[in-house]
């Protein structure tokens, strides 16, 4: 527990902590808990209001910071003295920390060694001055767990007079997983106010509002099923296999938790239905990462926002964690130090122990058009548990899909040629057959006519295939992963129909 960390840290003798996280009313709660188990007293200091002593109430305005430091000095042996968003005055990219704090901070430091004090600094960013990033120990103060979240469940139901069973409570904390504290609780009583009860629905929905807030994470909603998927046997089968894999059993049996897969392919092939399929096939949540979001001009954020994402995505598992278009985020990972200062390689850096040494339920599902575009260390085994390559569909894959997209504009495949338009559409990624699907329903609305094989075959001669766009790019991307990565669909020996690219 945090709690437990941060005691045995002061009782350890370190003088100078970073509490890193977006809670402050938790968190200073938790360190308040600390202060009495250890019979320190604690004073916290705002810019606002200046020291606080929260044993006594008495206050000493200093709205300083370098005051507020310099006031350690006065305090009694064993005083916590806590700064609240003190990373705003330790720098940034634009402007760099003031080095009279940097200076004060440190020599501070070094007297609490000697006078049994701390100096705890409390912030959402992580934001360190080289000159002082030795002295302070970082501790990332996590979200809440489900045992805090039921507590605050069922407090918010009992404040509004209401029963609740110890499974409703569970089900709404469930649901609540990934927020912080202060989030849940607004929500746990929004939903009182609406259903006079904790509705899981409501909860759950007013999460992904609150997770997609910073654009980086999104919790996305997807009704798509392996069905959905015409074709790609393999890289079903191979997903169906893992589906029990994150259970207690197959911790017994001498499993590791799986880590997650890297889906390269031709773009318009299925690479993102198929992560939001599995989804589904685990019965997990889906958090969609923008990887491109990841980046922030402040120094240090970026690393700060891939943290929280991971945190998040984390206190959500059992969960899928879907990163689309991998490439567009960490291409710049290579050449990162002549261009934005090495920040691209410390991100990658960290996703990818991360990915190498997680134990938590979060299964990674990437997707990628252009692997070249991937730093290596990215493609070994140890980061994903396998690398799956999309092809063009071959005939019983296209005649699959198109059954699929006429089917789900409620029109009975039985009444269309499928092997005809099979046929045609040779070189057709699912995504340009779907869109031929709804070029003919256009064509045909307009005429006040019903689907037909001729609507369908037209709009087929009118489109013009990535195949033959891009014909180059694409055989480049075959022959890099012929020998590199596992073919997503079942290889039909002798057979190399819809193979070939169009000329």
């Amino acid at each position: 527990m945090d709690s437990t960390r941060i005691a045995d840290y002061i009782r350890a003798g370190f003088a100078g902590l970073y509490l890193l996280t977006q809670e402050e009313v938790r968190a200073e709660a938790e360190v308040r808990n600390v202060a009495d188990e250890l019979g320190y007293g604690l004073f916290a200091w705002t810019l606002t209001t200046g020291i606080l002593d929260t044993g006594t109430g008495s206050l000493q305005p200093l709205p300083d910071p370098v005051d507020a430091v310099s006031a350690l000095r006065e305090l009694p042996e064993k005083s916590i003295l806590l700064l609240k968003d003190f990373h705003q005055f330790l720098g940034d990219s634009a402007q760099p920390a003031n080095p009279m704090i940097t200076r004060i901070l440190k020599e501070k430091v070094r007297e609490c060694r000697c006078s049994g004090k701390v100096l705890l600094l409390l912030g959402c960013s992580l934001r360190l001055p080289p000159e002082i990033a030795k002295d302070f120990t970082v501790i990332e103060y996590g979200l809440p767990d489900e045992a805090f979240l039921s507590g605050i469940a069922d407090s918010i139901a009992k404040s509004a007079g209401i029963e609740l069973s110890s499974d409703l409570v569970q089900s709404a904390a469930e649901a609540a997983r990934g927020l912080t504290a202060t989030e849940a609780e607004d929500i746990f009583a929004l939903s009182v106010v609406r259903t006079q009860q904790l509705e899981s629905g409501l909860i759950s929905s007013e999460k992904a509002r609150a997770i997609a807030k910073d654009g980086i994470l999104e919790l996305s909603e997807s009704r798509e099923t392996l069905d959905s998927i015409g074709g790609l046997g393999e890289l079903k089968s191979w997903t169906l296999r893992r589906r029990n894999a994150f259970s207690p059993r197959a911790r017994e049996y001498g499993l590791p938790v799986p880590k997650g897969v890297l889906i390269l392919g031709i773009p318009g092939t299925g690479k993102s239905l198929c992560a939001k399929a599995s989804a589904s096939a685990f019965g997990f949540p889906l958090l969609k990462l923008d990887a491109g979001k990841l980046f922030a001009g402040i120094v240090g954020e970026s690393e700060a926002n891939l943290r929280r994402a991971i945190q998040t995505a984390e206190a959500i598992s059992p969960c899928i964690l879907w990163i689309d278009e991998i490439e567009k985020g960490f291409s710049g990972s290579k050449s990162s130090g002549s261009t934005d200062g090495g920040t691209s390689a410390r991100v990658f850096g960290s996703f990818i122990s991360w990915m190498q040494e997680k134990t938590a339920p979060v299964f990674v599902v990437a997707t990628a058009n252009d692997i070249s575009q991937l730093p290596p260390e990215l493609l070994r085994k140890g980061r994903f548990d396998e690398l799956f390559f999309v092809d063009l569909p071959d005939e019983a894959e296209r005649r699959r899909i198109w059954e699929i997209h006429i089917c789900r504009r409620e029109r009975d495949p039985r009444s269309f040629d499928l092997q005809s338009l099979s046929d045609l559409s040779k070189g057709f990624t699912g995504s340009e057959i779907e869109q031929v699907v709804i070029d003919a329903l256009f064509e045909s609305f307009d005429r006040d006519l019903e689907l037909t094989d001729e609507a369908l075959t037209d709009a087929v001669i009118r489109t013009v295939p990535l195949s033959t766009t891009m014909a180059e790019p694409i055989r480049a991307l075959r022959d890099w992963a012929k020998n590199r990565a596992r073919p997503a669909s079942i290889p039909k020996i002798g057979n190399t129909e819809g193979r070939k690219i169009a000329a």
